[in-house]
């Protein structure tokens, strides 16, 4: 499945107030990513570290929240899933070939 598709399927399953759009996908990307946070935590605290089988599934099924929100704020701000993955892998390639992967700053 590639992005463009999963953004579209994935924004029928879309239950939230019009109104709100914006703040409520932005808040529910926070969220679910500050969940697989505290997942990994734990793996520290609990487990040296050591990501467990069942660990790991609740992370990935974490991380699909995260991309489900991602999806959404997409939607909602008019963009493409897909041309936004494309946009970032591009911002990246051109930063490695300047040397500028390490460092500080979204315009480096």
């Amino acid at each position: 499945m590639d992005f463009s598709d999963y953004q579209a399927q994935a924004h029928t399953t879309a239950v939230y107030p019009a109104e709100d759009a914006v703040t409520y996908t932005t808040l529910g990307l926070v969220g679910e990513a500050g969940e697989i946070a505290n997942k990994v935590k734990k793996a520290i605290r609990d487990d040296g570290g050591q990501m467990s089988a069942e660990r790991r599934a609740a992370v990935l099924d974490e991380l699909g929240d995260v991309l489900w929100y991602a999806a959404e704020l997409c939607t909602v701000l008019g963009a493409d899933l897909g041309e936004v993955a494309a946009a970032n892998v591009a911002k990246l390639r051109s930063r490695q070939a300047r040397g500028a992967i390490h460092g500080d700053g979204d315009r480096r």
